[in-house]
């Protein structure tokens, strides 16, 4: 399958979950795949991994999507047969904390506000000027179901996915007359990433929010984003919102146990 494609995306918070999943479809299917996020041993392992299991070019970046200067000094590091980017998986995405908002933790409040907003600002901001020179690229932005409904103590990390949602439209608005798609996916509960560890802090006990219920898995949503990715040019898939099947919405989720977990 080496690059058989040759095309290239982008994806950051590359490291676990989603991001991971999703650069392991694309480097399956022949793209040139660019990885980015904090943790650089991380990133490295799925490097290798990545061009032993497919043989496909692989470049790992590793910094801060909170910080500017870090973005714009890792996106002018790109050797030359990274350089036209084609897809931009803006993925790197999380929440801090569960609190009512009259207790909630302004700490939480500004790591969300900085990576979820700003991160996919200052990326996006950095890359979609090569590709409205060139006329053609794709942006896909994860979004999630909590940018469309709010639930209790989900305040900011709500407001912060809807800031994506208002953003993914606002930018489609932008740059459709340039030939470039943008997309996003929303899903709801997904296992097999770091979410629920993040969001309670490392706590395991409490992470462990998925036991009586069957989630999406972050291969599930991986699938999606290759498929919206996949269309001819002329079919641009706008957003895909997906939960798995015993969650309704964020605030009714059948947890009467793991149904389907044989398929």
């Amino acid at each position: 399958m080496s690059n058989k494609i040759g095309k290239v995306i982008l994806i950051t918070g590359a490291s676990s979950g989603i991001g991971k999943a999703t650069a392991k479809r694309f480097a399956k299917n022949g793209y040139k795949v660019i990885i980015t996020g904090r943790r650089k041993s991380k990133l490295k392992a799925l490097k290798k991994e990545l061009k032993s299991k497919f043989g496909v070019s692989v470049l790992d970046l590793s910094f801060d999507i909170r910080n500017f200067k870090e973005c714009k000094e890792a996106i002018n590091k790109i050797p030359r047969e990274f350089q036209e980017i084609n897809i931009l998986f803006n993925n790197a995405g999380l929440a801090s904390g569960l609190a009512p908002i009259h207790e909630g933790d302004i700490n939480d409040w500004e790591t969300m506000i900085d990576t979820n907003l700003k991160g996919l600002l200052y990326m996006t901001r950095l890359i979609s000027p090569m590709m409205v020179k060139k006329g053609k690229g794709h942006i896909i932005n994860t979004c999630s179901t909590a940018g469309h409904e709010v639930y209790p103590n989900g305040n900011v990390y709500c407001a912060s996915k809807h800031a994506v949602e208002a953003l993914s439209r606002a930018m489609r608005i932008d740059l459709h007359k340039s030939g470039i798609k943008v997309s996003q996916v929303s899903p709801g509960h997904v296992e097999e990433t770091e979410f629920a560890k993040v969001r309670f802090h490392g706590d395991e006990k409490k992470a462990k929010i998925y036991e009586d219920f069957n989630p999406l898995k972050s291969k599930d949503v991986a699938k999606m984003v290759y498929y919206i990715a996949s269309q001819p040019r002329h079919v641009n898939i706008q957003d895909v919102v997906m939960m798995g099947t015993q969650q309704a919405n964020s605030n009714f989720i059948d947890r009467s146990g793991r149904k389907f977990d044989r398929r």
